[in-house]
């Protein structure tokens, strides 16, 4: 039986952990290749022989989504190495909480250089290499963040929201060149970010999420899978809010 992404090569930033590994492995099993990019390297180092020990074909390389020669050479890496690039998934991400009036604006930068200049800098990269490759999927992972108002988190929602129209600006420029552009909008997953926030601050979004639970990284994982597959060939521009429900109140 075919993979859904039988023959195609994937580039995903933050995929040493989280949801991006879970992308990176959910990936290999439908037929893919896969390069995964972090700057935790012996995470990710370990991620990608994980992978090829169970018979895929993964490759880590450094990847610091604010600097652009960083993603000059990974996307140079996945040509090298697979052929082409089909797929990019700008998974890599921060949040940092406090009032808007009690953010520094090192961490305001931190974060925008991060979630809204590194989506930037995979998109502009990827774009030429998917061009070559015949066209292609861009899948840009926001937030819900990017869609309602949450409190004390004032740059990550300003990324996210950046993040959700950069998404359509893109979709509408490139589709003459067969590359769609999606957004994911996860709510709370449970990963290595969601981690550190206070049990308050979590029992407020269960009670907001009318599913009553956390999300898990594979539930987002197969949601960014159907975006980078031929099944979704007519969609683009497009938000895949995956969410437990949070949003629909």
């Amino acid at each position: 039986m075919a993979g859904r992404l039988d023959g195609k090569v994937a580039l995903i930033s933050g995929g040493a952990r989280g949801m991006g590994e879970c992308e990176a492995r959910l990936f290999v099993r439908e037929g893919a290749k896969v390069v995964i990019g972090d700057v935790l390297d012996e995470v990710g180092q370990k991620a990608a022989q994980g992978i090829v020990q169970q018979g895929g074909a993964a490759t880590y390389i450094h990847l610091d989504v604010t600097q652009e020669s960083d993603w000059q050479r990974a996307v140079e890496m996945a040509e090298r190495a697979y052929g082409k690039l089909n797929v990019l998934v700008n998974n890599a991400g921060i949040v940092r909480m406090a009032p808007l009036d009690e953010t520094s604006l090192e961490a305001w930068n931190e974060v925008i250089n991060i979630n809204q200049t590194g989506v930037f800098l995979g998109m502009k990269h990827a774009i030429p290499a998917m061009r070559r490759a015949g066209g292609g999927s861009i899948i840009n992972i926001s937030s819900i963040a990017g869609l309602v108002g949450l409190s004390n988190i004032p740059a990550y929602q300003a990324s996210k929201g950046a993040v959700r129209l950069l998404t359509k600006n893109a979709a509408v420029q490139y589709a003459q060149d067969k590359i769609r552009v999606n957004s994911i909008h996860p709510g709370r997953i449970e990963t290595p970010m969601t981690a550190p926030l206070s049990p308050e601050r979590r029992d407020m979004v269960l009670r907001m999420t009318p599913l009553g639970r956390d999300g898990k990284p594979e539930e987002v994982a197969y949601g960014v899978l159907y975006l980078a597959s031929d099944e979704s060939s007519f969609v683009t521009g497009s938000e895949l809010v995956i969410d437990g429900g949070f949003t629909a109140r």
